[in-house]
């Protein structure tokens, strides 16, 4: 236990140094080169990202000690329900919302629609939106894993009727959506979701995992797509509805 312990801690460190190691090398070459700022800002800059990097690490370390491992358990658990179809998809639907909900980055978001909007557009209004997005998909992600639907069964319509959607709903709303489809496949949605689906998918006989597990990502990053710019649709019926 210890030993692998201490492997995932190298194999997390290395990663955060390949992933924050060429950002400081290239900071330094701007600053050495162009930026030219004070001593004082610099080092403060190093800080920060020290501080992020060791934040990265941690967060990284606990998604693969932690979170992976709980995600596949929950996800055999549920495979081993998957013949009561409704309790399996009810599930995976609180799951998919729960986990959206704890996403980071849709907050971030959140934050910056309803800064950039001047408050015209609520924080709480997207983050509403963008879980229930994601618990519909993750519901209809299970529901695949469930009956072994092939995966363009669901993208492509779901595609078509984003595309529909565009033309139907407000322009502001689907700018939001598109950007909301990238913060949702987030780390918590990534690292959860995706460990639940492969786990659920390796209980069931019959399923293979890279086939029925993988996958689900691209249905996550098409549910706040869609809920978005039903959101916006909905605003733009309103809005005429006021004018006339």
């Amino acid at each position: 236990m210890i030993a692998l312990l201490i492997a995932e801690i190298e194999s997390t460190a290395l990663s955060v140094l390949l992933a924050i190691g060429p950002l400081i090398a290239l900071f330094l070459l701007f600053q050495l080169f162009l930026l030219g700022l004070p001593a004082k800002q610099v080092a403060d800059i190093l800080a920060g990202t020290a501080i992020a990097a060791a934040g990265l690490f941690l967060f990284l370390l606990g998604i693969g000690v932690g979170f992976l491992p709980f995600g596949q358990a929950v996800g055999a658990a549920l495979g081993r329900l998957a013949d009561q179809t409704w309790l399996f998809v009810s599930i995976g639907l609180l799951l998919g919302l729960f986990t959206a909900w704890s996403e980071p980055a849709v907050r971030i978001l959140a934050h910056q629609v309803e800064a950039a909007s001047g408050g015209a557009i609520r924080a709480s209004l997207v983050i509403y939106a963008v879980c229930a997005g994601v618990a519909g998909w993750v519901a209809l992600g299970m529901l695949r894993i469930a009956f072994a639907i092939p995966l363009l069964y669901l993208v492509v319509p779901g595609y078509l009727l984003v595309i529909g959607l565009m033309w139907l709903t407000d322009k502001d709303f689907a700018m939001i959506a598109v950007d909301a489809g990238g913060v949702a496949t987030g780390p918590l949605a990534n690292s959860f979701l995706l460990a639940l689906a492969l786990g659920a998918s390796s209980a069931m006989e019959g399923q293979d995992p890279v086939v029925q597990g993988f996958g689900f990502v691209a249905l996550i990053a098409l549910a706040p797509i869609t809920s978005m710019m039903m959101l916006g649709v909905l605003v733009r019926l309103k809005n005429r509805i006021r004018e006339n």
